[in-house]
Parts: C-alpha cells; sequence; structure tokens
C-alpha cells in the first residue's frame, strides 16, 4: 500500500439538510475534484490517492457522507434516510454550497453511487465522472445477479434481520472488520489504519443510514416519499452526457469486476474502463498512486 500523504485542513459548509465535514487539499488549485469515500469507509480512502491529483493542479475536496464522521443533520426532525438518491442530493448540496463550477466527481461504493446520481439528477454538474468498485445502473432491487453476486451480498441480507440490526447497532467495528478482511486480497491495510477509519462510524446516525440503506435497497424498509421524484429520474439508470471512467480491482470479493462491464450505452461522452490486477474492492487504498495517475490522465484526454 503506498503511504504517501500530504497535509490537509478540515473545514466545514451547511447544506439546506447537513452540517458536512470535509477536507481540503491545496485550496489555490486551478481545477477542482471532489472524492466521495464509500462503505464502511471514511474520507482517510484518499490520502494516497490525492499527491497525483494536487501535482496535476487540482483542488482537492473530500466530504464525509451522511452518518459518517463529523457530518451532522442541521435537524432531529429530518429523516435518517440511506436510498440511493439521497446520496446524489447530499452532493449536489455540498457542490452548490462551495459554488463548485463543473468539477471532476469520483467516488467509491457509496460514493460512487452518489457521484453518478449526482450527475443523474443534474446533467452537466461535472466535467468528468468517476466510479470506483461499483457498477453503473446497479441500484435497483430487480437488477440480475448471478449467485455468486447474491453470495457477495450476504451483509445486505444480513442486515434485514434483527440479529443483523443489533450488530449495525452494537458492534458496528468488528462487522465492518469483515467487509475489510475480505473484501480483498489479504495484507492491504493496517491495524492502525483501521482503528483510525472506523472512528468514523461512531457519528450518532450511522446505525439507522445504514440500516435503512441497505434494507430499502432491497425493499425491506420504505423509502421517504419526500424523495420519490428523485427516486424516479433515477429508475431506470439515465443516460449521463459526462465522460465516464469506471476502475475495478480484478480482486473485488464485494462486487464482482464483470458489474463495470459493457456500460457503454449509458455515457454519450465515452466510457473507460481500468481493471487493476491484483487488487480488491478498495482501489484506492490499495493502489492509491495508480488510481490518482489513472483520474489525472483520464481528465485530461
Amino acid at each position: 500500500m503506498n503511504l504517501v500523504t500530504t497535509a490537509f485542513e478540515t473545514k466545514f459548509v451547511n447544506t439546506e439538510l447537513l452540517r458536512i465535514e470535509y477536507r481540503e487539499w491545496n485550496p489555490d488549485g486551478t481545477k477542482t475534484v471532489v472524492l466521495v469515500h464509500g462503505w464502511p469507509d471514511s474520507a482517510r480512502c484518499w490520502d494516497t490517492v490525492v499527491p497525483s491529483l494536487i501535482a496535476a493542479g487540482y483542488r482537492v475536496l473530500a466530504p464525509s457522507v451522511r452518518g459518517f464522521g463529523g457530518t451532522r443533520f442541521l435537524s432531529d426532525q429530518t429523516p435518517r434516510s440511506g436510498q440511493l438518491s439521497v446520496l446524489g442530493i447530499d452532493l449536489l448540496g455540498f457542490i452548490d454550497a462551495l459554488r463548485l463550477v463543473k468539477p471532476v466527481l469520483a467516488g467509491h461504493d457509496w460514493g460512487a453511487r452518489s457521484v453518478a446520481n449526482a450527475c443523474g439528477l443534474r446533467p452537466g454538474v461535472a466535467s468528468h465522472l468517476v466510479m470506483m468498485s461499483v457498477g453503473y445502473g446497479t441500484n435497483s432491487a430487480d437488477q440480475a445477479l448471478s449467485y455468486l453476486q447474491v453470495r457477495n451480498y450476504w451483509y445486505h441480507w444480513f442486515m434485514a434481520t434483527p440479529r443483523g440490526e443489533r450488530t449495525v447497532r452494537e458492534d458496528r467495528k468488528n462487522f465492518t472488520r469483515q467487509m475489510w478482511d475480505t473484501w480483498s486480497p489479504p495484507g492491504w491495510f493496517t491495524e492502525e489504519e483501521f482503528d483510525q477509519t472506523v472512528k468514523a462510524f461512531d457519528n450518532p446516525d450511522w446505525a439507522d443510514i445504514v440500516l435503512h440503506s441497505y434494507r430499502q435497497r432491497w425493499g425491506h424498509a420504505p423509502a421517504y416519499p419526500e424523495y420519490a421524484e428523485f427516486d424516479t429520474k433515477l429508475n431506470p439508470a439515465p443516460v449521463l452526457d459526462v465522460p465516464m471512467l469506471a476502475i475495478h480491482g480484478a480482486e473485488d470479493y464485494c462486487n464482482h469486476p464483470d458489474g463495470s462491464l459493457g456500460k457503454e450505452k449509458f455515457f454519450t461522452h465515452g466510457y473507460k474502463r481500468v481493471l487493476i490486477e491484483g487488487v480488491g474492492h478498495f482501489p484506492q487504498r490499495e493502489a492509491g498512486d495508480r488510481v490518482g495517475r489513472e483520474i489525472v490522465e483520464f481528465c485530461a484526454e
């Protein structure tokens, strides 16, 4: 694992619903990239990606997703929804609050769904789109799944049970450690790094959002009706007018790499897919320098 990091500043910005915590590197950069982490992870995951982006002149922003880190709801009355359209809405709020103009949007896992959904809800919002470890168009409950992928998604079904709920609420560290231990080839992270990352799950809204996200995705919990309009815009998956880069680890044991194959029809401005051998579900952590260079090269094309 590449351990090169660079200094950042932790900041906060308010949207309509959230006080979003974010990391910022190179604030005087001439162009902007927003990096959105996934589950179970935190904004720490981008540390080894950032140096390549800074070298290419980017201002780099990495928000904490709702329910993670220091991000908090402004009102106790706001539904603690984890439905996937809301992740895109949150990102659009972040972009608007910071008055960003056509940034590069890159995300991993939940973050990949966030950046894609932001582009689906607001055409033209990004200059380029980068999705890692998630195939575009895989948000719906009626998607085709191989039995291998069903097995990989055991934790989705587990969280639909009362025992799964208790685990998420009471044993989140050991539960999420299972994902880190099994989604990639062994030896890719240190105990210290996991212990630092898991602190982001101490957010008081983490369990509610995680449970709702996976339960609602498969029909085990209702969607919040106030977001129905946005859900409709994203299902079926819309064709996007943004250049798209898919990055997938060849040894991804969570989302099979084939999930990012054959997505060209969804992108009118081009679709490029990079498969990284020997890497699992966390390419930004397992091969951060490579991921940073791939983003820079793609956006320069």
